[in-house]
C-alpha cells in the first residue's frame, strides 16, 4: 500500500479531490490530513470520508517528536501539501527526499515565495500583465515555491480577467492535474 499524508491550511477542496482520486486506486491510501489550522475547512472534509486528521501547532510541527513520528507511524510514503502554508521543517524533508510535493497557483519562478498564495498570486498575475498563468507542481525543499519543478500547465490570461476569473481557471487546471501527477510520482519514487 501507498500511503499519502496531506498537508492542508485552508478550504481543502484539493485535498478533497486527491481523496476522490486516490479512493478509486487500491494501491494507494491517504492516511492522514494534517492541518494547522483548527477551524479550516479540511477538516470538515476529511470527516465526511472518514480520514483521521492531525491538527497541531508551530511547536508541535517542529518538533520530531510529533508530526515526524505520526507520518512513521501511520507508514506514510509520500507527503502532498495542498494549500499549506508553512515550510516545512528540514527534518521532515531529509526523510522524505524527493517524496514531498506542493502545488502553486501560478508558473514559478514567477509569482512564488513567502506571502505569495491564493489570491495574492492571481493579483500579482494580473497586475504583471502575464499573457498566462497556471499550475506548478514541484518538490519541497528549504524555500518557499523553489524545489525542483516537475510539472506545469497553463491558461491564457486575457484583459477582461480578475483575480476570481483567474482562480477559477487555476483551480481547474488543479482538479484535473494534481492528482494524476501524485499518482505518477509515487509510481516513479516508490519502485527505485
Amino acid at each position: 500500500m501507498k500511503n499519502i499524508a496531506i498537508f492542508a491550511s485552508g478550504s481543502g477542496s484539493n485535498a478533497e479531490n486527491i481523496i476522490c482520486y486516490f479512493a478509486q486506486k487500491p494501491d494507494f491510501c491517504v492516511k492522514r490530513i494534517y492541518c494547522n489550522v483548527p477551524d479550516a475547512f479540511v477538516l470538515v472534509r476529511a470527516k465526511k470520508y472518514d480520514i483521521p486528521t492531525t491538527v497541531f501547532d508551530r511547536q508541535a510541527f517542529c518538533d520530531p517528536e510529533k508530526i515526524l513520528k505520526q507520518l512513521k507511524e501511520d507508514d506514510t510514503n509520500f507527503i502532498v501539501l495542498a494549500g499549506f502554508l508553512w515550510l516545512i521543517p528540514d527534518f521532515i524533508i531529509a526523510t522524505y527526499p524527493n517524496r514531498i510535493v506542493n502545488i502553486h497557483p501560478a508558473l514559478l519562478p514567477s509569482h512564488g515565495g513567502k506571502g505569495m498564495y491564493g489570491h495574492r498570486v492571481h493579483e500579482a498575475v494580473i497586475a504583471a500583465k502575464e499573457q498566462e498563468s497556471g499550475i506548478t507542481i514541484h518538490f519541497v525543499n528549504e524555500l518557499y515555491d523553489s524545489g525542483s519543478i516537475v510539472f506545469q500547465a497553463k491558461c491564457p490570461v486575457i484583459p477582461e480577467d480578475t483575480a476570481d476569473s483567474l482562480a477559477e481557471k487555476v483551480h481547474r487546471l488543479e482538479y484535473k492535474y494534481f492528482p494524476q501527477v501524485i499518482e505518477g510520482i509515487m509510481e516513479d519514487v516508490l519502485s527505485k
